[in-house]
């Protein structure tokens, strides 16, 4: 294979690697730098939106698990990917909100290790419930065959790269368009502004009469669907089982903040997109070595240059 072939085809699968890695990184980084607050049930987040995207694109055949003992042979609606698009990051965004007030509320003033613990149980409850309801089998990818009407189930012929899957493509375009519409909405808005000046100092914001509590929610939310909108799209070029949650969406979305900086949503997509290329090069040529050079790659930042790419404890900057 060509020299530059091969680095296209590099650049075009870390990029799409490198999209879900940062939306798991940008939507963990903005509830640590905001609220300060240790997440490690964004894994779960993760997985509620991959098996809440089965469930809404397909029918699926079950075969063990509480749901096929009572008889209930198959779960989903057939709503397709379109619908799953829309409904999974509303289901996330639901469960953040819940989660904010029922599980991090209560833990803001408490000690990180505590933060940890519960957080860490919580994630083990959700993927031993999916395991026991549904069952521990693994579920085929449900990418779609056509969306708004175009047929992506056939490589499309690219410039330099050849034939390149076309599903992949548009997740690269739709990962992009949320993570800009994401970074618009605290860099540009009255509600981005109210988050960061919360993070500099929440009293005077409480003081100045602005509900920053609220505020809080809203950005945990944020952050929760993000990570379910991220297993949305991965789920659609992954297997799925009740172990994804951690595998591929909590150890990535932590390597992620570590490289581009805690609190930084501009860190977070760099660092997701830096981590997406390391794995699509090493792939490519040495796969063997992928996960050895990534966490070695990691670990050399954080002798090196421990703040991250942009860490800088702000959301925003």
């Amino acid at each position: 294979m060509p020299l530059q072939l091969d680095i296209a085809s590099i650049l075009l699968n870390g990029l799409q690697q490198g999209a879900i890695y940062a939306l798991l990184g940008i939507g963990l980084t903005i509830i640590l730098g905001t609220m300060e607050f240790l997440n490690l049930a964004h894994g779960a987040l993760y997985l509620v939106g991959a098996y809440t995207g089965l469930i809404v694109f397909q029918e699926t055949a079950l075969t063990n698990g509480l749901l096929y003992s009572s008889g209930i042979t198959t779960i989903g609606f057939e709503g397709g990917f379109l619908a799953a698009l829309i409904v999974v990051p509303i289901v996330g965004f639901g469960v953040g909100l819940l989660m904010e007030r029922f599980v991090a509320e209560p833990f803001y003033d408490r000690p990180e290790t505590d933060q940890l613990l519960v957080t860490f149980g919580l994630a083990l409850i959700v993927e031993e419930t999916i395991k026991n309801v549904i069952g521990g089998n693994t579920f085929q990818s449900i990418a779609p065959q056509t969306i708004f009407g175009v047929n992506v189930s056939q490589p499309v012929n690219l410039p330099v790269v050849g034939l390149f899957p076309s599903w992949r493509l548009f997740i690269i375009v739709i990962a992009f368009v949320v993570i800009a519409a994401t970074w618009l909405a605290i860099e540009r808005t009255d509600f981005g502004l109210v988050v960061q000046a919360g993070t500099h100092d929440s009293e005077m914001v409480r003081i100045l009469g602005i509900p920053i509590n609220r505020s809080y929610s809203l950005v945990f939310a944020l952050g929760a669907a993000l990570a379910a909108f991220a297993g949305l799209i991965g789920a659609s070029i992954q297997t799925l089982s009740p172990q994804i949650g951690t595998d591929q969406a909590l150890l990535p979305a932590f390597l992620t903040i570590v490289v581009g900086g805690a609190g930084s949503v501009r860190g977070a997509i760099a660092g997701g997109l830096v981590l997406g290329l390391i794995i699509s090069a090493m792939t490519q040529t040495y796969s063997q070595w992928a996960q050895i050079v990534l966490y070695l790659f990691v670990a050399l930042m954080l002798v090196f240059r421990p703040e991250g790419l942009f860490g800088s404890g702000e959301v925003g900057e």
